[in-house]
């Protein structure tokens, strides 16, 4: 058990972590965090929560949800700092995500630079226009820019002719 001294009240948490008391009984409602209350029934929380809270931050900025932190949060200590081991063992989880999304971020952008640079906006050319929703028989989200092509989806509009440019 750690001292009062070393025990945080949500105000000051929140104060410290820059994140609303309102946000912090959320996380905790959630099991992100913890706390201890004292004889009043008020919530104290250790300074180690602090790094979680940080931890917390760091995972939404990488794409986590809230459910991949908390999964995350579990092979980590839960009253004190992570040791460099334990961080490193989360880290590489990361730096496979970040990694793809790296790859997304650059596909994605060398399609948009195609598309904005040619400025077609042809109706049987253009990777980003969806004529008559064909590509929504490969699934949900914007197929072409997920890397369907336009020929793989049969993607003709009826009665276009010609294009607009």
């Amino acid at each position: 058990m750690t001292s009062a001294h070393d025990r945080l009240p949500i105000g000051e948490l929140a104060g410290r972590s820059g994140l609303a008391a309102s946000a912090l009984r959320y996380y905790e409602e959630l099991g992100l965090i913890h706390s201890e209350r004292t004889g009043g029934g008020q919530r104290r929380f250790t300074r180690a929560t602090l790094r979680r809270i940080a931890f917390i931050r760091a995972a939404q900025v990488v794409g986590l949800s809230l459910e991949e932190t908390s999964a995350a949060l579990a092979k980590l200590p839960k009253e004190r700092a992570p040791n460099a081991s334990e961080w490193n063992r989360v880290a590489r989880t990361w730096t496979r995500r970040i990694d793809r999304q790296i790859a997304e971020l650059q596909q994605l952008r060398r399609q948009l630079a195609g598309c904005v640079g040619c400025g077609c906006l042809s109706l049987r050319k253009c990777g980003l226009y969806n004529p008559g929703d064909a590509a929504a028989s490969k699934g949900a989200g914007a197929r072409y820019l997920l890397g369907d092509r336009p020929e793989s989806v049969g993607a003709e509009t009826p009665g276009v002719t010609s294009d607009p440019a």
